[in-house]
């Protein structure tokens, strides 16, 4: 019954909601938004970001398919391709190459995605992920509090990697029967079980392909011509996130004390033959992770390294047709939209007609950070990350652009500069863990019953702020990427 109150809201309440709004948005005159100078591409540009925020934080539709909308929508009525009635605007309209639109759906950063999961699949196929998992928790002994060090430091690894909701799945079973051999009284239990979205969710935040936002945001970087390598990203965040996850450990173990004197580990050995396409698989896999880090000797863009492990994978039979539907293109596609509302915001001229309408010169740095990765951060909590960094990147990117024009621009370099914002905003999306809702790893430890939600927000809430306070001072002062 809650479910079919759910479906109607969603179905006949807020998608007509959202397509009134965007429609009367339409229909209103340019003059009527106040700013001077808006032509009717701008104009049309401005309905379909309301229109894809609303749609991202209402999640009427799949987020995905919300991207492919905003996709098409920019086609149809601000690209140079759009329907000849369309182009008459009768003023001073810029229209964006169609080519320009569509090539967010194979952007570079769409490449390296791509690659990361294909390195996933093969993982998980061959047996990579449980050898590795077997290895790096072997490690850390029998004692729960390393125990727990293990579960954190090897889920937030892996999750540099591989998806968050892969990761997070996947520890879920090497953990469900230590969880079962524990007393019930067992407070540590539950920080077994927290362990899981918090190291997947910070370990995100270490590489490029580590989650959505972080792809969005070196996206947005490459097109204003700012190009961080995936060393020069790992080389910054992955300290960050050690620091994080000690945190979260003493966080966890200060809240969920362990009574328990031992745990062990019983992790199976993959049970797959081993033949000369493992090799394939271990070899390639070890290979692009080099090429990856390794990005500033070599000179081989690591867009164009991800698509190594693709080629090599299918040409040797490794990744074949019944792999490839294992991708995340709803995640893939996404990204895509991000991108594309960037292109929109740019090429229509809207994002430099808004800089020029703020004065920047008179704002504070400061604050400017922290109320962009404030919004980010509570955004994030409530609906996907991925969709809140796709709805406020490019504003951001448009922002800096704005700062670097102004008399804050040398005071704006001295605070990492426009790599800075984007990544804060970036990495704000991966704190927000609040709720079971927040991410799907979240959910995921949910589903064990052993977290409670008040559990999970008073961790989470110091993580987040703590992370938060870290990462402005870390992206601004003591590790800055300029």
């Amino acid at each position: 019954m809650m479910q079919d109150k759910t479906t109607f809201i969603r179905n006949y309440i807020l998608l007509p909601l959202v397509f009134v709004v965007a429609g009367v948005m339409t229909l209103l005159p340019p003059s009527i938004f106040g700013i001077d100078g808006l032509t009717v591409t701008q104009h049309r540009t401005i309905c379909i970001f309301v229109f894809a925020a609303l749609m991202w934080i209402t999640e009427v539709i799949p987020n995905w398919v919300t991207s492919l909308m905003v996709i098409l929508l920019s086609l149809i009525t601000i690209s140079d391709k759009s329907m000849p009635w369309l182009l008459n605007t009768g003023d001073d309209s810029v229209f964006v190459p169609y080519k320009a639109l569509m090539a967010s759906l194979a952007d570079p950063v769409i490449m390296l995605f791509l690659g990361g999961f294909v390195l996933a699949i093969i993982a998980g196929k061959y047996g990579i992920d449980n050898t590795l998992a077997r290895m790096l928790l072997g490690r850390f002994g029998s004692q729960p509090k390393f125990v727990l060090l293990g579960f954190l430091t090897v889920i937030a690894v892996f999750s540099m990697f591989m998806s968050n909701t892969a990761t997070a799945a996947m520890f879920l079973t090497f953990l469900s029967p230590v969880l079962g051999t524990l007393p019930q009284s067992e407070k540590g239990k539950t920080a077994l079980a927290l362990s899981i979205p918090i190291a997947a969710n910070l370990g995100g935040i270490g590489t490029p392909i580590g989650t959505p936002p972080n792809a969005t945001a070196k996206g947005a970087l490459e097109n204003c011509g700012i190009d961080i390598t995936f060393g020069d990203w790992a080389m910054r965040m992955i300290p960050f996130v050690i620091i994080m996850i000690l945190l979260a450990w003493v966080l966890l173990m200060l809240f969920f004390p362990f009574k328990t004197k031992e745990i062990k580990l019983d992790i199976q050995k993959s049970e797959r033959k081993t033949t000369w396409r493992t090799y394939v698989a271990w070899i390639t896999f070890g290979v692009t992770i080099l090429l990856w880090v390794t990005e500033q000797i070599t000179g081989l863009n690591a867009n164009i390294v991800a698509l190594i492990p693709l080629v090599v994978y299918s040409c040797t039979g490794v990744f074949g047709e019944d792999d490839i539907k294992q991708i995340n293109w709803n995640v893939l596609w996404l990204v895509a939209g991000g991108l594309a509302l960037g292109t929109a915001l740019e090429d229509t001229g809207l994002a430099a007609l808004l800089i020029n309408s703020i004065d920047f010169g008179s704002m504070n740095v400061t604050v400017i950070f922290c109320v962009a990765g404030a919004i980010c951060y509570f955004l994030s909590n409530f609906i996907s990350n991925s969709a809140t960094a796709a709805l406020l990147i490019p504003i951001m990117i448009a922002l800096g652009n704005g700062l670097l024009a102004s008399g804050n621009a040398e005071l704006f370099s001295q605070f990492g500069g426009q790599q800075a914002l984007t990544t804060f905003v970036a990495v704000s999306a991966s704190l927000a863990m609040i709720l079971p809702i927040s991410t799907p790893p979240n959910a995921i430890a949910a589903s064990t019953g052993l977290v409670h939600t008040r559990d999970m927000a008073r961790i989470a809430i110091i993580v987040g702020v703590a992370g938060f306070v870290l990462a402005y001072f870390w992206l601004t002062k003591f590790f800055p990427f300029n």
